[in-house]
């Protein structure tokens, strides 16, 4: 991406383009509170136009995974769309594996936009295969909201394109190399096929973020050398497994306790911070990391609950990654830039990214030289705006490739950490190893792709003799 790219198609505050927070303590709706690509031609552009919504037809959306990040997704969506005053939107459909999950979901909706939500319970799906028949309610123009755990995300995706759908599909993306390259395939063909995609890094649509990007874009601190990226917080935690269970609805109702689900808090949390630093790179992709990691308590599922992952671009220049979730340690939620000029603060926190630039490397109030002193837009809200506008208007918007390719970066580093080897960014993109090989075959009579031991829990990766590449 250069910067005409940028100021030209990334901004929600220049001219051209006018879910639940994980952290403790800050609910999705405490955020709201605190917040204040590719065309195609001959056949492809004729998929295209069969894909764009006239301004005052009805989108319909679909919406596949039921829990606060789907539930947040359409109410930012329709948030978005009464901004627009764009043409209207509405709810036909929603899919889940647990049926609570639909009826919580359901329920809030219709009581927050009746209107708006028109999901009888012949369109409430249930079922590992519900997302087709929920995805089967909308016509091309229509948008599918991705929002399972992410093992599913490459497989749901799939289907949405060659159905012809638009996505919106929050992050993470895949949870293995070979989930991430079905991701990547469907990518490329929803490319040729003009369709429009957004993706969960809410944060590329910050404009406070956009602004600091920009000025180191520009310069403002020289060379960048350095990138540190903060997540240390309190803890995942995963109860034990109640006797007479079913492992597999266990370990799928807890999901970010566990690597094959999410793909790890490392994954499913993390990917934002790399996603940002690869951004001020101007979307550079590391070409090795090396990491540290390791599990204190055994509450944390199969996870380690402590990554530290240095990354090396292809300029010499490192990011490393933080992420902890510990009780009574130091906790921050952060992200900095060092270069031959000075630095800066990306984002001091989820809620006020606050970012920013100084004259030196002591980020000290006296070397300010420019800090943005606005409040934000609400990025959950311009990620919607700019989707729904390029599909009312016709115009490329397409995610999906990018968000794959940050999705690599980051199970590059986690690959590093579980496996204790240096990896390099071919081996992650060609490793055939698989959390999970049968997700397209999965029921609730499959047999989960990890068990509890004797005492209910579960071994993490042991670095040095487990295999991930």
């Amino acid at each position: 991406m250069n910067r005409k790219a940028f100021s030209d198609n990334q901004s929600c505050r220049w001219k051209q383009f006018p879910q639940a927070s994980e952290i403790r303590g800050i609910s999705r709706r405490g955020f709201l509170k605190a917040a204040g690509v590719l065309g195609g031609t001959g056949l492809v552009t004729g998929l295209a136009r069969q894909c764009h919504a006239a301004e005052q037809s009805t989108i319909k959306l679909a919406l596949i995974g039921c829990g606060p990040r789907g539930t947040g997704a359409v109410q930012d969506a329709f948030a978005a769309a009464a901004a627009l005053e764009a043409g209207p939107i509405k709810l036909v459909a929603m899919a889940d594996i647990f049926e609570h999950k639909i009826q919580t979901s359901y329920k809030n909706l219709k009581n927050a936009f009746a209107e708006q939500v028109d999901v009888p319970p012949d369109r409430q799906f249930l079922g590992f295969d519900a997302y087709r028949k929920a995805m089967d309610c909308l016509q091309p123009g229509d948008i599918a909201i991705l929002t399972t755990s992410s093992v599913f995300r490459p497989l749901h995706f799939e289907y949405a394109v060659q159905k012809g759908l638009h996505v919106f599909m929050e992050k993470s993306f895949a949870v293995d190399a070979p989930g991430n390259r079905r991701l990547l395939r469907a990518a490329e063909e929803s490319e040729k096929k003009g369709l429009k995609v957004g993706c969960g890094f809410m944060w590329r649509h910050s404009a406070a973020r956009q602004e600091v990007v920009k000025r180191i874009w520009d310069g403002a601190i020289g060379e960048v050398h350095t990138l540190r990226i903060y997540r240390v917080h309190g803890p995942v935690h995963c109860p034990k497994l109640p006797p007479g269970a079913n492992e597999l609805a266990f370990q799928l109702q807890h999901p970010v306790c566990f690597n094959w689900v999410t793909g790890g808090f490392f994954i499913d949390w993390h990917c934002h911070n790399v996603d940002q630093a690869c951004w001020v790179k101007q979307d550079m992709w590391p070409v090795s990391a090396q990491a540290m990691g390791g599990r204190c308590y055994p509450e944390a599922g199969n996870l380690f609950d402590h990554y530290c992952v240095e990354y090396t671009f292809a300029d010499g220049a490192k990011l490393f990654a933080f992420s902890r979730h510990m009780h009574n340690c130091w906790q921050t939620y952060s992200d900095y830039a060092h270069g031959s000029k000075g630095s800066a603060v990306i984002m001091e926190s989820l809620a006020a990214p606050k970012p920013r630039i100084y004259k030196s490397q002591r980020m000290e109030p006296d070397q300010i030289v420019w800090q943005y002193d606005k409040p934000d837009c609400n990025p959950y809200h311009e990620e919607w705006k700019v989707l729904l506008r390029a599909i009312r208007e016709d115009k490329p918007h397409n995610e999906a490739r990018r968000a794959g390719l940050a999705n690599l970066a980051t199970l590059m580093g986690r690959m590093a950490a579980h496996t204790g080897q240096l990896v390099t960014w071919e081996q992650a993109m060609n490793s055939n190893f698989e959390l999970v090989s049968n997700i397209d075959q999965m029921t609730f009579d499959t047999p989960p792709p990890i068990k509890a031991g004797p005492d209910g829990t579960y071994e993490a990766p042991l670095p040095g003799m487990w295999n991930e590449i």
